[in-house]
């Protein structure tokens, strides 16, 4: 179990360094980063858990990230890599709006939505690639 584990967050990782790297060095490209900085403000809204600063909320999203996109790889990624991928994919784009979210950032027009799925079906694979390597 171990192993799926290490492969998911290696997955989820390798997600992260794509999405980080396009993000900051292209324009009308997906900002994932933005909405789970919303649904990590609304989440945490009436708690008292309070994440002040930019730095810290972003922080806090991108280690929540790795961490449930790792899981989740791991529990699908590992067996199901292409259909683990794009359910996550186009989960990203067809939940944020269902969930009160602003799904502008990922899915304004049909090039963020394809980059996103996108997104999520490499994590997937470099998910697979891992763990066939290390089983």
């Amino acid at each position: 179990m171990y192993k799926k584990i290490l492969a998911g967050l290696g997955g989820a990782i390798a997600l992260n360094i794509l999405h980080e790297t396009i993000r900051k060095n292209f324009t009308n490209v997906p900002h994932i980063n933005e909405v789970g900085e919303e649904a990590l403000i609304k989440l945490t809204d009436n708690t008292p858990i309070n994440i002040e600063g930019e730095n810290e909320l972003y922080a806090a999203t991108l280690v929540g990230d790795i961490v449930s996109n790792g899981f989740y790889y791991a529990a699908t990624a590992t067996n199901h890599n292409i259909v683990s991928g794009l359910m996550a994919g186009v989960g990203a784009i067809a939940l944020p709006g269902k969930m009160g979210l602003d799904d502008d950032p990922v899915a304004s027009n049909n090039k963020k939505k394809a980059m996103t799925v996108g997104y999520y079906l490499f994590g997937a694979l470099v998910t697979k690639l891992i763990y066939d390597k290390i089983k």
